[in-house]
């Protein structure tokens, strides 16, 4: 398969209505065509295994060609995905396009934890980028367990001055899924750590958005608000 059949198999899938949905709900200075994930999902399984180092060396112009190159990055072993992660990186500007690569790429991490951890997510929340940090920070997920949960809050404090829409977020994010997991752990967390009020709030309305959390505990953290 080539890139130019890449790009017609997309172009037939566009939807003019979900464009008009997608563009409001995903600032980017790429253009979007109007593809649902499922279908950009089905196209980049499509592609065979030999096809994909060619297609990934083009440079991808649409919102929905990052998110394909994304996943077939995913589809690669952990030292070809490694070589390949810096460049995918460097063309996510947007919440959408880091999220999907985080999300595929996250079972090759969970194999290789310590040396992605070493190798990648240090340097990534250490950038003056606000999707590097946000990269870094949805990666974390890979890690919420008890061997890495004291790293993550103490990550998370590191990051708590920083302004960026989308890295207040991940952060908020990270903390409702820490605490679905380690409620404990991630309470003592939060009522030792110095947040800035719309961080901890955000973190807190999350978690009380989960299913998962009972409405005693719902309750409870609502008192502790700032």
């Amino acid at each position: 398969m080539t890139y130019a059949e890449i790009k017609l198999a997309l172009s037939r899938e566009i939807d003019d209505d979900y464009q008009v949905f997608v563009s409001k709900g995903i600032p980017t200075s790429r253009p979007i065509l109007g593809v649902r994930i499922p279908i950009i999902r089905e196209i980049a399984k499509a592609v065979p295994s030999a096809d994909i180092m060619q297609i990934i060396g083009k440079t991808p112009v649409a919102l929905e060609e990052v998110l394909l190159r994304g996943i077939l990055i995913s589809r690669l072993n952990y030292t070809e995905m490694l070589k390949l992660f810096d460049s995918q990186v460097s063309i996510i500007d947007n919440w959408c396009s880091c999220d999907i690569f985080c999300s595929n790429i996250k079972p090759l991490i969970k194999k290789h934890r310590l040396d992605f951890f070493e190798q990648k997510i240090d340097s990534l929340l250490k950038s003056d980028q606000e999707f590097e940090v946000r990269v870094g920070l949805v990666l974390l997920f890979a890690y919420i367990d008890p061997d890495y949960l004291a790293v993550i809050f103490d990550r998370i404090e590191a990051l708590k001055d920083r302004e960026e829409y989308y890295v207040k977020m991940a952060m908020a994010w990270l903390l409702a899924e820490c605490f679905i997991k380690y409620p404990e752990e991630t309470l003592s967390y939060l009522k030792a750590s110095k947040l800035p009020k719309w961080t901890f709030n955000k973190a807190i309305s999350k978690i009380c958005d989960s299913r998962r959390i009972d409405d005693e505990m719902k309750a409870y953290l609502k008192t502790i608000r700032k």
